[in-house]
């Protein structure tokens, strides 16, 4: 039997290939963009035959019927991302949520430690040697597609053929499903003054020839906005969008100055238009890889100057994150941002950032809170936290002790909540009693307009900006680094010691 002849004996109608499914099988089904839309209905329609049939999925897009509370006693749900449509069976109990890093979910598959009994995907049609790709999203679909006991592929004319380690042979597929559906599109975000803010200031961490990983939404999208004076930037993501696309037409994006994968986009998925399906199609300088390839942490640090761009729901005044819970309520998952944080913390050059907007529920909730909510979860641990950027700055916590980590970040909260965040601190005895309020009130934001950049004679860029109360600890060394010659010059008298309750009058300028 000849190639052909062995693809087309795999074909079988959509409603015969279900049959295989049986009570209590755990059943993989392809998430994101690539979610087989025709297989899912089939099964649906299936379930008046089934019980207590698991279902395995990460981020659902598109057709997902089987989560309605009338099949609750026919598919029980595990997911290991939560989507808006699994957001409330999780919340009512009707469906399971398993916190795990994205990069460690294809190793509990491929041990053994979550078998996989049936694995529905989407592919593209094989090429000459009999290859199909999985397309727009390799992720944790590889693993579990080469180990199931069954392997029901949807055969999509539509579905882009993306290269990397995103092949699956037709001798490894068991059923095929002929279909010809466009993909589910991920709608574009609308413009957003406080996503764009935070996309500003988070350009200007961003080096020429940087490597970097963001997500989707308002805050990523703002960012790559914020990036079309930059040159020769890469990608080394879990997932991207179509601003991606937009930058590399535009030259910005090259990839040629990336460590690993020079003049490669390296990711595991991707969602968006019809535009960024069109892109990845057949596209040489774009390589899908699982998940846990494109989010090992040490693959992701030999990405010099690695950014990593994460957002976040909540954060307390000692650097604690959290990104999955909105207090006992979970809200998405753990997914691949620590993996990115992790692996941009040891990049040479690297950054770890975490983006937010400084309030929540229309302006109501500072999301720089004193505590995390009850029943929060800490997807990021105070030692993970380098930047943490929101509409009204940029805070610097690595290194820094809780009572600097505070000042940052009081810093960069919204400013009619940073005088109830200052007492609340003093109670807990986490800065100087007498710390100044001044530039920390709730009527002083600071002065960006002010900043400025000047070239001195010796080619040297230097960048001037107003000064904040973050900057006391910067202060009290420059001021003993002088001599005292120096010092008996800038204060015409002889001083000797600068302590706190003097030097903070210097660095809180109203």
């Amino acid at each position: 039997m000849n190639r052909k002849e062995k693809y087309k004996s795999k074909i079988k109608p959509v409603g015969e290939a279900m049959k295989v499914i049986k009570n209590g099988d755990r059943v993989f089904i392809g998430g994101g963009a690539a979610q087989p839309q025709t297989l899912v209905k089939s099964l649906v329609e299936r379930g008046k035959y089934l019980m207590d049939t698991e279902i395995v999925h990460t981020l659902t897009l598109g057709v997902s019927p089987y989560i309605s509370p009338k099949f609750a006693d026919i598919f029980r749900h595990n997911a290991f991302f939560i989507s808006e449509d699994t957001r409330g069976a999780v919340a009512e109990g009707r469906a399971d949520y398993t916190p795990i890093f994205l990069s460690d979910v294809p190793k509990i598959i491929k041990s053994g430690l979550m078998p996989i009994d049936i694995a529905l995907i989407q592919v593209s049609p094989p090429d000459d040697h009999g290859f199909c790709s999985l397309g727009v999203s390799v992720d944790i679909v590889k693993s579990a597609a080469e180990t199931a006991d069954i392997v029901i592929a949807e055969v999509n004319k539509q579905m882009p053929r993306t290269l990397g380690d995103s092949l699956i042979h037709i001798n490894d597929i068991n059923t095929i499903v002929e279909s010809d559906l466009p993909l589910p599109e991920w709608p574009s975000t609308k413009e957003d003054e406080v996503a764009n803010k935070i996309g500003e200031y988070v350009a200007t961490l961003i080096e020429n020839g940087a490597t970097i990983q963001t997500g989707y939404g308002n805050i990523p999208d703002a960012v790559l906005q914020s990036l079309y004076d930059k040159k020769d930037l890469g990608i080394h993501t879990e997932m991207f969008s179509d601003g991606v696309v937009d930058l590399v037409n535009e030259g910005i994006i090259t990839c040629d100055k990336k460590t690993i994968h020079e003049g490669k986009i390296i990711a595991s998925f991707c969602i968006g238009s019809k535009k960024l399906y069109k892109f990845v199609d057949n596209n040489p300088m774009v390589e899908f890889h699982p998940s846990d390839y494109t989010n090992d942490p040490f693959i992701i640090s030999k990405n010099n100057r690695m950014v990593a761009i994460n957002s976040a729901l909540e954060i307390d005044l000692t650097g604690q994150v959290c990104a999955d819970s909105m207090g006992h309520v979970f809200y998405s998952g753990i997914g691949g941002p620590c993996d990115f944080m992790r692996g941009a913390a040891r990049s040479k050059g690297g950054k770890p950032i975490i983006v937010m907007p400084s309030t929540a529920k229309n302006g109501e909730v500072s999301r720089i809170v004193p505590f995390l909510s009850q029943g929060a979860g800490i997807v990021e641990t105070r030692g993970d936290i380098h930047y943490v950027v929101t509409e009204y700055g940029i805070a610097y916590l690595y290194g820094r002790t809780i009572r600097e980590r505070v000042l940052e970040l009081i810093n960069i909260a919204h400013p009619k909540f940073r005088t109830e965040l200052l007492k609340k601190v003093k109670e807990l005895n986490y800065i100087y009693q007498d710390q100044l309020e001044m530039s920390l009130k709730s009527d002083v934001v600071y002065p960006k307009q002010w900043e400025t950049q000047a070239i001195m004679k010796d080619g040297t860029l230097i960048f001037f900006r107003p000064i904040k109360p973050t900057d006391e600890p910067s202060m009290k060394e420059f001021f003993y680094s002088l001599s005292e010659e120096s010092i008996y010059l800038r204060f015409f008298t002889i001083v000797k010691a600068m302590p706190h309750k003097r030097l903070q009058y210097f660095s809180n300028v109203d």
